[in-house]
This record gives structure tokens, sequence and C-alpha cells, in this order.
């Protein structure tokens, strides 16, 4: 499909249901790069991309990526997740969560263009925090998130317009979207008083949404919700699970009562990552490793963050890394890119994923080198390809939404 206002491919609309495709691993050759014709799902990647870069290896990609940095200088700046694989994280004028990578998306008005290694979500709110003369780029239109797509709007906005009814009002319901959702979700919490989270500040967010109001309304994660609630003592039955595939009408299969008893009204959606790991993993950790310290990332469910000694954001679980004494040994919960990045900067410690198995996030996957040289080859022939641009309505309200989450440093 083709985008109205970018002229740029777009991805399809997300299956109503599970999007089974994005849950399935990407890779059956591990997570080192292969050219692209090799990678088994490039057929569902973006297919725009030139025929030349197809069978391009890592080495002349790199060459490529890096001499077309060298000419635009520093009217390009390049953001890379903590996700991203090696050969495109080397590029990253900055790297971090999706928090970090927000601020730094917002005070960087000097480059005129910002490629943007991460999600589709991601590239939104670089679009909608950066100047008006700045251009955000994500270099493979297909990566999204399988966690964003759960929280459909107009299942959000149903859902919204069901607790209304039932209470009345919804002037004391407070909207947090985890970062992990579409701008107009960003927009729609900033046009009812709501604000957006990252992993990094749920904590500070949920205390500044109960400051102004008696209940919160959580999407699209429900493991990170449950897992910021509980660690602010709020009791488990007081954050019920409003699951956004039963019939409209049917309170998300909720009860009235359970409802009126609720602090925390909580998305059923997940991270089909974080979702992997089990308290089954920990336990093998630790019988293998009877010193083993066990981080793990919110996202997971709630039985697995109690099982583990740690638990934060990936900037806190690369810190947390970082600040352990040599000779550790750590289990790390987290994508398995980042894990094996840390086990690299960290020789002297002992370093591993939970999951034995190798599958990295299927979407942040889909960034490879080839897309990364493209884009940066087509601005030297003065083309922008692959421009996410937030409709100007849903920026207003988004744009609200974010600078309130900023603001709580």
């Amino acid at each position: 499909m083709t985008s109205a206002r970018t002229g740029s491919q777009t991805a399809p609309k997300p299956n109503p249901y599970y999007p089974i495709g994005q849950l399935q691993c990407e890779t059956d050759t591990g997570i080192e790069t292969v050219p692209l014709r090799e990678e088994v799902a490039f057929g569902s990647w973006q297919s725009a991309i030139p025929e030349r870069y197809w069978d391009m290896d890592t080495g002349e990609l790199s060459r490529r990526i890096r001499s077309a940095r060298e000419t635009l200088g520093e009217d390009v700046v390049i953001l890379g997740h903590h996700y991203q694989r090696e050969d495109i994280i080397q590029f990253a004028d900055d790297r971090g969560d999706s928090f970090a990578l927000a601020q730094f998306a917002a005070e960087r008005p000097e480059s005129k263009y910002i490629v943007f290694c991460g999600v589709h979500f991601m590239a939104e709110a670089a679009d909608i925090l950066s100047a008006d003369h700045q251009a955000v780029i994500l270099p493979n239109i297909e990566a999204g998130c399988s966690m964003a797509d759960m929280a459909a709007a107009p299942d959000v906005y149903t859902a919204w317009r069901e607790l209304e009814d039932l209470f009345g009002s919804t002037e004391d319901i407070i909207p947090v979207t985890y970062m992990n959702s579409a701008a107009s979700l960003k927009a729609f919490c900033g046009e009812h008083g709501g604000v957006v989270c990252t992993s990094s500040n749920a904590t500070k967010v949920l205390e500044w949404a109960f400051e102004r109001g008696k209940r919160v309304f959580f999407f699209p994660d429900q493991h990170l919700g449950r897992n910021t609630g509980h660690k602010m003592d709020i009791p488990l039955d007081e954050m019920v699970l409003w699951d956004w595939r039963q019939p409209a009408g049917n309170l998300g299969g909720r009860t009235p009562e359970e409802l009126e008893r609720s602090r925390i009204i909580l998305w059923q959606g997940h991270c089909s990552v974080h979702q992997r790991f089990s308290v089954t993993q920990i336990e093998a950790a630790r019988e293998r490793y009877p010193d083993v310290k066990v981080v793990v990332h919110p996202e997971c469910r709630f039985d697995v963050v109690q099982a583990a000694d740690a638990n934060g954001s990936t900037s806190y679980i690369a810190k947390y890394v970082a600040d352990a004494p040599a000779g550790a040994v750590i289990a790390v919960g987290t994508e398995i890119n980042l894990v094996s990045r840390l086990a690299k900067e960290h020789p002297d410690k002992t370093i591993f994923g939970l999951d034995p198995v190798v599958c990295p996030c299927s979407t942040m996957y889909r960034v490879h080198p080839a897309y990364l040289a493209w884009v940066m080859e087509s601005l030297l022939d003065g083309q922008v390809v692959n421009r996410i641009d937030v409709p100007a309505e849903q920026k207003v309200h988004a744009k609200v939404a974010l600078e309130r989450m900023l603001a709580l440093r």
C-alpha cells in the first residue's frame, strides 16, 4: 500500500486478533546479519527496497552507510534502540530505550533528518517531538510492534465509552498509554487528561495520574501496568484485566463490581518477546549457577518479575550489568541483541539470556543494514524515503501527553 501523505509504503492494517506473523521468529540463523535476500522473513518485509541492496554483505553495507553519513554530516542523526542488531547500533549517535531516545530526538533541532532505527511507534514519537523543519525516517516501514497492534484505536475508544456509561463520567479516570502504542492513542491520552509512560518512568507516571484521578486506564501492556501497580502496593484484585476481544458492551469481560473496585484497568496486551520468559527458566538458571542474579524487564509476566532479583527498563538492565562486580553471573530476561551486546561489553562477567531459544524481537530485527544504507543513500540523492508523518490533528494532543511525560524527571 502507499501512504497519501508520504508516498512510501505503509504496513497493512493489523490483524484484529493476535498478529501471529509478528509473534513468529523472524530468523533461523541467529542474530548475525546475512544478506537481505537470505533472510527467511524478507518476503514479509518492505519489498520496495531496490534489488541492488539485496545481496550486499555487511562489509559493503557498512562502507556505504559510513560514507553517506560522513557526507551528510550534522544534517542527519541516527538513533538506535537497545534491541537493534550490532550492524545497526554501531552507527547510532545515541542508543537507549524509548524514553531516552524520545528525549534525544526532542533535543536535536540542528539535524534536518532523524533516522530512527527502532519501530514505528518510536519514530512517530520522534516526529511528534521534533521541529517542523525535521524529517523522521524509519529505515524499514514494516518495523511495527505486536504489542502496539493489540491496542487498536477503535477498541480503546469503545472501551472508554463503556467506562463512561458505567461510571457516568470519565473525569476520575486517567488514561495512560505505554510508549509502545500508536500516535492516535497518545493523542487520545493528551486530549483526555492523560499521559504517556515508558518502562523507565512508569512509577512516576502512575503517581502523577493518581494525584489527578481515582483510577488509571492503562494500555496496551498489562504486565508493565500490573508490575508497576504492585510496586506501588496496589493489591492485585484492584487491577482488573480488560479483554478487548469481548463483544462491545460487555465491559471487557469484567463485572460492574470488579470495575467499581478497580484502581488500575489493564488492557489485555503483551510483548511477544518478554512473554517467552518463565519461572521455569529462572529456576534452571539458579540450578546451573547457584550465585546467579536474575534481572528482567517489567514487560515480563508478574510471576517472572517476582521470581527475579531485579527488574527494570532496558537502560536499567544495562546499568545493572555494568555495576555488577567482576566475576558476577547474571541471567537477563530481555531481547537477545541487548543481552549479547552486554556479554561482549563485559567479558569479566558471565552474562546470558534466560530463554535458551535465540529469537530477537521480530520487528526490531527488520531494520536490516540494507534498509539503513538505502535511506541514507537516498538522502544523498535528495530523496526522503520512509518518512514518518503523524497527522497534524494527532500531533497536537499527542505532544501534550508526551511532554507531560518528559516533564516527570
